[in-house]
């Protein structure tokens, strides 16, 4: 049930483990049924909403002494518009780091925000685990509450373009509240109004004069963001292919907007539809999923230690994780005192606290360390150091 690597137990998106065939099929699911229907299309042979990805290949001469030579740039993904100068301004305005450039490291950084921000166990109940008919039925009205009330992509235009537009939109239907309140917002402005007066709505700093700006349309398009501050509100990553969900305010990627609206379980990763459910360490599970992060024995009533925030039963810690005396060379049992220097431990006893040259008990008592000793004088120190 766990959504981790069995030998290091660390997340898919560090493993890279979804191809992007996968990955456009989850997302093509995911604007199944929406008004995004126009970036996805279905296979012939199955019907699976696949994801269309807008690929930007640029070319641009390189002269080198005698002969010109192409450099070819492909970026995996790009905003869907048609002007190529708006979406090359776009990329260029996003870190260096973080631009989908095939080969790159923003490649493999796009494709750990889409495994991390888009879950498929988000919306799609078949990933899910065990899930009832009444959990299927919950989930499935969920994803459609969302897909019609949160789910948008963003659009990149020039900020004077998209007033323009609002306002012949206006004209022509004066009951859209959505563009009257950016009409509204836009009329003491003068025609010739420079970009530069547009600020964004995250960062607050006026829009540079030519810049491109990304809006949200659920936010109404009064709101406008710098490309690299079109982010989540709770994690302040980029938006993944600009995929954002929109609430009270708030931008979110996939996985924060259901945190806000579901209780997560941390030991599946899935959204909680039961009415039962476990909260431990602050956190919540499934009550089948709280169990030993090493061997799943379920932990209802046991005594556990959380480690790097995972719950292990008490003979996996001993087993696994339990720091080693330095005086007998045993596990700590996690229940009983310890004295930890650095990082050497010892159990807080007489038989094992001693000094390393005249077995001084020095629980409670000065004493100075070297490496993996302790002595409880000068004397003792410069005896076994000679």
């Amino acid at each position: 049930f766990r959504k981790i690597c069995r030998n290091c137990k660390c997340g898919q998106e560090e493993h890279d483990v979804l191809t992007s065939n996968e990955e456009d099929r989850k997302v093509g699911k995911l604007f199944e049924d929406t008004k995004y229907t126009t970036l996805i299309a279905k296979l012939k042979n199955d019907g699976i909403p696949m994801y269309k990805r807008n690929v930007m290949i640029l070319t641009n001469p390189v002269q080198a002494k005698k002969n010109i030579s192409i450099n070819t740039v492909t970026y995996e993904w790009a905003p869907p518009v048609q002007n190529q100068t708006l979406a090359r301004q776009y990329m260029q305005m996003l870190p260096k780091e973080k631009q989908p450039v095939a080969g790159s490291e923003g490649a493999q950084y796009r494709k750990k925000q889409l495994a991390k921000q888009l879950p498929a166990h988000d919306q799609d109940p078949s990933k899910c685990h065990e899930l009832s008919p009444n959990e299927v039925k919950q989930m499935e009205q969920f994803v459609k509450k969302y897909k019609n009330e949160a789910l948008g992509v963003g659009d990149v235009k020039f900020p004077g373009e998209v007033e323009t537009r609002a306002t012949d939109k206006n004209n022509v239907n004066n009951g859209d509240r959505g563009t009257s309140a950016a009409v509204g917002a836009m009329e003491d402005k003068s025609p010739d109004q420079k970009a530069s007066q547009y600020s964004c709505y995250r960062c607050k700093l006026n829009m540079k004069e030519g810049d491109p700006a990304v809006y949200a349309e659920r936010a109404g398009y009064d709101k406008l963001w710098h490309p690299a501050c079109f982010v989540c509100c709770t994690c302040s990553e980029l938006l993944v292919d600009m995929i954002y969900f929109w609430k009270n305010g708030n931008l979110y990627c996939g996985r924060h907007y259901c945190d806000s609206e579901k209780p997560r379980c941390a030991g599946c990763d899935e959204l909680i539809f039961s009415n039962e459910y476990t909260q431990a360490e602050g956190q919540n599970w499934h009550l089948k999923h709280f169990c030993c992060f090493d061997c799943d024995c379920v932990l209802a009533g046991e005594i556990y230690v959380m480690v790097n925030d995972k719950p292990v039963c008490k003979p996996c810690y001993v087993k696994n994780h339990a720091a080693i005396c330095q005086g007998c060379h045993n596990a700590i049992d996690p229940e009983v005192q310890r004295v930890t220097y650095n990082n050497f431990n010892w159990h807080a006893t007489q038989e094992c606290f001693l000094c390393s040259c005249c077995s001084k008990c020095l629980i409670g008592q000065k004493f100075m360390p070297v490496e993996g000793m302790v002595f409880c004088s000068v004397e003792c120190k410069k005896k076994m150091t000679s």
